[in-house]
C-alpha cells in the first residue's frame, strides 16, 4: 500500500441487486462500504422495463427504478457509490489491493464480489434497441408480459430448452430456434421440450438462425427475420442457394445462449472458479456460506449462482455476504487487538 492508495474497510464490486443489498447491510453494520459500479451499472435488471416478481411491489416497478431506490437506501446507511471497473485483486498480502481499469488502486480489509454475469447476446440488428421492449434474456422475469403472443426462443442448450418450456405457460406458440440439427441440452430437457412439441405448444426450428428483430420501443417486437439452411449455421452461408430467409410474426424474443460471469479480475487470486468462471463458495447450511477459498473475500449473486439468477435470490446472497464479511471484519479487529495487547505485555516485561 502506498500513501496515495486510499483504504476502505469493505469494498463491494457491483451495483446490481446482490451488490446493493450487501451495501445496505454492510452500511447498517457500520462497515462503510465502497461500492464500485463496474461497466454495467445496476446489472441486468436495468434491462427489464417492468419487474412484477420482486416482493413489496404489488403494482410492479421498473428495473432501473428498483436499482435507483436501492442505491438511495444504501447511501442512506453510509455506503459510498463510485464508478469503477475492477481490473484485478491482489490477495497475496493483507489488506487486499484492488486495481481499477482507470489506473487507480485502493486497499480493503474485506471484498465482496457481486459483479454478476452478463447475458450473451447475438449482436444482430434490433436486439439492443428492443432489449426490454419485447427482447429479453430472462423468460422467468419477462414471460408473463406477453401472454397469448407467439414467442421465439433462441438457443440450443439447457437454458434455451428450459425457457421455451417455461414460456408455454403464457405463449400461444413457442418457437425454439437452434442453428444446428442437434441440441446441446441434456436429455432431460430435450425430452421435456418434446412433450410440449407433441402437445402442440412448442415448434422446433432446427438449422435456423435469427438475423434481425423488427419493431419499436413504443409497440414492441413486431416480427423477425430468420435464416434456414438444412446444413446448419445458415448465417455463415447466406449466399448459399440452400439458405432461405423467412419473416415470422412474433410478439417477443428470448435470447438464451448463456451467460458469462464477470470474474476475470479474480483469475490470479486463490478464489476457486468453475470451468465456466463462476465463483465457488463454501455454501452449506451454517454461516459463512458466501466465503471463498480466500479468507476475507466473498461472492454473491449471479457471479456465483448460474441456476436461479433471480433478483430476489441475488438479494438474499448479498445479505449473506454482508453478514459473513461483518463476521470476518469483527474477527480481524479482535485479532489485531489481541496482537496489540500481547505486544504491549511483552514491552512491559
Amino acid at each position: 500500500m502506498t500513501e496515495s492508495e486510499e483504504h476502505h474497510r469493505l469494498v463491494v464490486a457491483g451495483t446490481g441487486i446482490a451488490g446493493l443489498t450487501a451495501a445496505i447491510y454492510a452500511g447498517r453494520s457500520n462497515n462503510d462500504p465502497l461500492v464500485l459500479e463496474g461497466d454495467e451499472p445496476g446489472g441486468q435488471l436495468t434491462l427489464t422495463s417492468e419487474v412484477e416478481n420482486y416482493p413489496g411491489f404489488p403494482e410492479g416497478i421498473s428495473g432501473p427504478d428498483l436499482i435507483n431506490e436501492m442505491k438511495a437506501q444504501a447511501e442512506q446507511f453510509g455506503a459510498e457509490l463510485r464508478h469503477g471497473i475492477v481490473e484485478r485483486v491482489e490477495d497475496d498480502e493483507r489488506p487486499f489491493r484492488v486495481e481499477l481499469t482507470n489506473g487507480d488502486a485502493l486497499t480493503c480489509d474485506a471484498f465482496i464480489a457481486a459483479s454478476g454475469a452478463s447475458a450473451r447476446t447475438l449482436g444482430i440488428p434490433g436486439e439492443d434497441d428492443l432489449m426490454g421492449y419485447g427482447v429479453s434474456t430472462c423468460a422467468t422475469c419477462d414471460g408473463a408480459f406477453f401472454r397469448g403472443e407467439d414467442m421465439l426462443v433462441v438457443g440450443g442448450g439447457d437454458a434455451a430448452c428450459e425457457e421455451a418450456h417455461f414460456l408455454t405457460k403464457f405463449a400461444d406458440t413457442v418457437y425454439l430456434a437452434h442453428r444446428r440439427e442437434e441440441f446441446r441440452a441434456e436429455d432431460y430437457w430435450i425430452e421435456k421440450v418434446q412433450e410440449k412439441v407433441d402437445e402442440g405448444e412448442i415448434e422446433i426450428l432446427r438449422n435456423t438462425e435469427l438475423l434481425e428483430i423488427h419493431g419499436s420501443a413504443e409497440a414492441g417486437v413486431d416480427h423477425v427475420t430468420l435464416a434456414q439452411n438444412e446444413s446448419g449455421y445458415p448465417s455463415e452461408n447466406l449466399d448459399d442457394a440452400g439458405t432461405e430467409r423467412v419473416e415470422m410474426d412474433v410478439g417477443a424474443v428470448f435470447v438464451a445462449i448463456g451467460h458469462t460471469p464477470n470474474t476475470g479480475y479474480l483469475a490470479d487470486t486463490g478464489v476457486e472458479l468453475d470451468e465456466t468462471g463462476y465463483i465457488q463458495t463454501q455454501g452449506g447450511k451454517g454461516g459463512n456460506q458466501t466465503a471463498t477459498g480466500v479468507p476475507g473475500l466473498f461472492g454473491a449473486g449471479d457471479v456465483v449462482d448460474y441456476h436461479y439468477q433471480q433478483a430476489v435470490t441475488a438479494a438474499g446472497m448479498g445479505c449473506k455476504a454482508a453478514i459473513d464479511a461483518d463476521g470476518y471484519l469483527e474477527d480481524l479487529v479482535d485479532a489485531e487487538a489481541s496482537a496489540e495487547s500481547e505486544a504491549q505485555a511483552e514491552a512491559d516485561d
